[in-house]
């Protein structure tokens, strides 16, 4: 077996899951019937993106009601929302504030309009983002759910943001108002409505939408408590991208070299079901608004709320080019400027290398801060090279070496180099310092936040500090004829996460910690995940693949089922 580029949890009891809108209307209209009333108002709420064109045309003229509400169109015209969000949104391109707004706070005349769609006889349907907003009585509720991923594809292809008329704008800066403004709204309306509706309907591809209902919808959530997981993978193209991961996980030709593969990003990711043929795609971040404390544990839930606070991503440079040298904000600094609670430590677990591989890390000895501001904003201004050999440490790396990287540290991976990223969970704010007089694939310079990276920078991690802290850190946990285990990270004192790295001959023993596990193999060929008391089925995982197994499991095993071809390698990461 391969890296599986689509994770699927089957579902075997259900009551109804359709695929196309010749079925759905067919469906919906038997559910119309049996209502038996003269007035019935048919409500879809819309995740900002969802194609309304689209949803008008397939799915709701065919149903023939009388009266057809979109709630967009009662929404605050755009000047008036940017003017009351300006605070969220920034001039800055990428990084905005953390919006606490609620979707309802767009809505001017609410009483309006539900008293005219509570007057109307007939058939009534009222769908897009803010319909329940608006509606007073529904008798058959629908919410139409998509993946941010697909959101983001959408916004490349030319979709505005929700009420703009932008589609030609920067796409950083629709993935800004996406990530800061609009998701935040629509999440914490979905926390809402979800439960209160008859149906999911998946709209991610387009022309192809699936309907099951709400209850096989949370059994399929519910189902993920109570074993081992995965999220469905994607791929993005980078200017520093390379070829491995092409390679490896056997993804389709690009024109391009893929940079990113985010597998195991619970915000970002998707996660697929199969009810009978049907397969569906619903956000993995549901399963957070619903279950986090089943996933996450006591202890985790009661300090990050519904947040997922670990994260693993890979970056492929191999062939490629160095990443962007960066720091990343501390603590009280990303609380008090963008409103996160808290920040992206992280480190490099070196998945694979060359001898040219290497990561850049602190700072070296007495440096000026001075004289490296004035060297980077010069570089930024393209009037020199920055010189990086003068301030900033390059090591060489290795595979299975561990860089530990704190919040404050500069950092930055080299070429031909492919890293397991292990992190905190606020990936979008990076304070890029220098990126090597690159533009982006958009052909526009990679925006930098000198003065923001300054501010963030902790001069004291410098060559020696690195070397004695942060560079493969290992201590031994147990060593025995099955297995060996060692400690491979974070920071103690300053990060979260522990890592520890199982060397499994047959058989490995397991502990969640009280904590969310996630987990990768980062050498070997397959493996299977055993419940110790019968719980749960066994799962089978492959080389680097990312899983998740919910803290409720407690103990479970990680049986090697190639011992022939080696060890199998198993990097797991909780919350100390």
């Amino acid at each position: 077996m391969t890296y599986n580029l689509a994770p699927t949890t089957i579902i075997n009891k259900y009551q109804t899951a359709l695929a196309g809108y010749s079925k759905i209307v067919e469906f919906l209209q038997d559910q119309i019937k049996m209502k038996n009333k003269q007035k019935l108002t048919v409500v879809i709420e819309c995740y900002p993106a969802t194609d309304l064109k689209e949803l008008k045309e397939n799915l709701i003229d065919p149903l023939k009601p009388q009266n057809i509400f979109m709630a967009d169109d009662y929404a605050m015209k755009p000047d008036k929302i940017n003017n009351k969000i300006i605070d969220v949104i920034t001039d800055d391109r990428v990084l905005g504030v953390m919006s606490h707004y609620q979707v309802q706070d767009f809505y001017p005349d609410i009483k309006a309009i539900s008293k005219e769609i509570k007057n109307l006889n007939g058939l009534t349907i009222v769908y897009g983002t803010g319909a329940t907003i608006i509606t007073p009585k529904m008798d058959i509720l629908i919410y139409a759910d998509l993946a941010r991923w697909e959101i983001q594809l959408r916004y490349r292809s030319g979709l505005s943001n929700w009420q703009q008329d932008n589609a030609s704008e920067d796409v950083l800066r629709k993935f800004k108002r996406g990530y800061f403004f609009e998701w935040r709204i629509a999440d914490r309306l979905k926390k809402r409505v979800l439960p209160e509706s008859d149906f999911i309907l998946d709209t991610n591809i387009k022309n192809d939408p699936k309907l099951i209902t709400s209850k096989d919808f949370f059994s399929g959530l519910k189902k993920l408590t109570t074993q081992p997981y995965r999220t469905v993978p994607y791929f993005d193209a980078s200017v520093w991208g390379g070829t491995w991961m092409r390679k490896h996980f056997d993804l389709p030709d690009n024109g391009k070299n893929y940079g990113w593969a985010f597998d195991g990003v619970p915000e970002e990711n998707s996660l697929y079901f199969k009810y009978g043929d049907v397969r569906i795609e619903v956000p993995a971040i549901n399963l957070m608004l619903f279950y986090p404390e089943q996933i996450l544990g006591t202890r985790v839930f009661s300090r990050f709320g519904s947040e997922f606070p670990i994260r693993f991503d890979y970056l492929d440079t191999m062939g490629g080019g160095n990443l962007s040298l960066q720091v990343h904000p501390l603590t009280e600094y990303i609380n008090d400027k963008y409103g996160m609670s808290f920040t992206q430590d992280e480190s490099y677990y070196i998945l694979d290398a060359t001898d040219n591989s290497s990561v850049y890390l602190g700072l070296k000895e007495n440096i000026d801060r001075k004289h490296l501001y004035t060297d980077l904003t010069a570089a930024r201004e393209g009037k020199k090279e920055f010189p990086d050999s003068e301030y900033v440490n390059r090591f060489p790396a290795k595979k299975h070496d561990h860089f530990l990287i704190p919040a404050g540290t500069i950092h930055c991976g080299g070429a031909d180099t492919v890293v397991l990223e292990i992190s905190a969970t606020p990936y979008i704010f990076t304070f890029k310092m220098w990126d090597w007089g690159r533009v982006g694939l958009d052909g526009k310079p990679r925006p930098l936040h000198i003065d923001e990276g300054m501010d963030n920078l902790q001069d004291q991690r410098d060559t020696v500090w690195v070397q004695d802290h942060l560079i493969n850190k290992f201590s031994d946990i147990s060593n025995d004829s099955h297995e060996i285990v060692e400690k491979t990270g974070l920071h103690p004192e300053l990060e979260f996460i522990q890592t520890n790295r199982h060397w499994i001959n047959d058989f490995g023993t397991f502990k969640t910690y009280g904590s969310v596990n996630m987990l990768n193999m980062v050498e070997g060929e397959t493996g299977v995940v055993e419940s110790v008391d019968n719980s749960f089925n066994s799962y089978e995982i492959h080389f680097g693949e990312t899983f998740i197994v919910p803290a409720d499991i407690e103990n479970y095993r990680i049986r090697n089922l190639t011992p022939d071809s080696g060890s199998i390698v198993i990097l797991q990461a909780f919350v100390k």
